[in-house]
């Protein structure tokens, strides 16, 4: 197989990160590079983790102002070696087989972008549940719901690219999916939890009003549709999170349940 870059951008992440990056070293595959961008926190983190880790693949930068994630992970990019190209937030974890099983999914398949289920923990680590994912998504399908959980997305980049994310202040992995899959027809998921998504209270995906706020942005302002279709694709964005709130039994069904 290839080498893997892991992009990981940091922010005041001294109570989760170290969780993190162990769940990389606890990798069952070891060809990876694990790139560290602390977004001008202006805290003691990124000095424990070069104290703490004598690891070659981990590599740290420090931005000098505070930028925003898309900023801290398109910097983490042009600083990759590997093929394929990965992400993990600072809170987020992978359970040890995850860059194993994925990439040999991918190889196996022939496939430039794919995703895997994942398991929801709240700031306690305690469980809060499954989030299932559809066999397959194309560009139209994905603009009706975002189905790709960032933690669990693996791109190949020798063919398709290395390929940034809109420098937007929230969904800008959602943006980035989008980018992508204007190059390649579809991305495959997975359908074991691969990885565990943290919620926080004042995380985007607990705050629906702002994640409808920025989603329509990306229609508007990424994308440049128009405001009758930008219209028809969060009309369906809405109905689609009122499925997965007032039946999750369908929305899994259906295949749109997701964070």
């Amino acid at each position: 197989m290839a080498k893997v870059s892991i992009i990981m951008p940091l922010y005041k992440s001294g109570n989760y990160c170290f969780e993190a990056i162990e769940s990389v070293l606890n990798q069952s595959y070891q060809d990876w590079e694990l790139i560290l961008v602390d977004d001008a926190s202006g805290d003691s983190t990124l000095h424990i983790i070069k104290e703490k880790y004598n690891d070659k693949r981990i590599l740290t930068y420090e931005l000098e102002k505070n930028s925003g994630p898309a900023v801290a992970r398109n910097h983490a990019l042009s600083k990759a070696h590997g093929r394929y190209i990965a992400f993990l937030d600072s809170d987020d974890l992978w359970r040890p087989k995850k860059l194993e099983k994925q990439l040999k999914f991918m190889i196996s398949n022939d496939i430039e972008f794919s995703y895997t289920a994942y398991e929801k923990i709240n700031y306690k680590g305690e469980h809060m549940g499954f989030v299932g994912v559809p066999d397959s998504v194309n560009y139209n399908v994905l603009l009706k719901t975002c189905v790709i959980g960032c933690l669990t997305a693996i791109y190949d980049s020798a063919k398709l690219g290395k390929v940034n994310m809109p420098e937007i202040s929230k969904r800008q992995d959602f943006a980035l999916w989008l980018k992508l899959l204007k190059k390649t027809k579809f991305a495959y998921g997975i359908p074991e939890p691969l990885a565990i998504y943290r919620v926080h209270s004042d995380g985007i995906s607990f705050n629906k009003r702002k994640a409808a706020i920025y989603t329509w942005k990306v229609y508007r302002e990424v994308e440049g549709f128009s405001v009758l279709k930008s219209t028809y694709y969060f009309f369906h964005y809405a109905i689609r999170g009122l499925i997965r709130a007032k039946w999750p039994t369908l929305a899994r069904k259906l295949g749109v349940m997701h964070k």
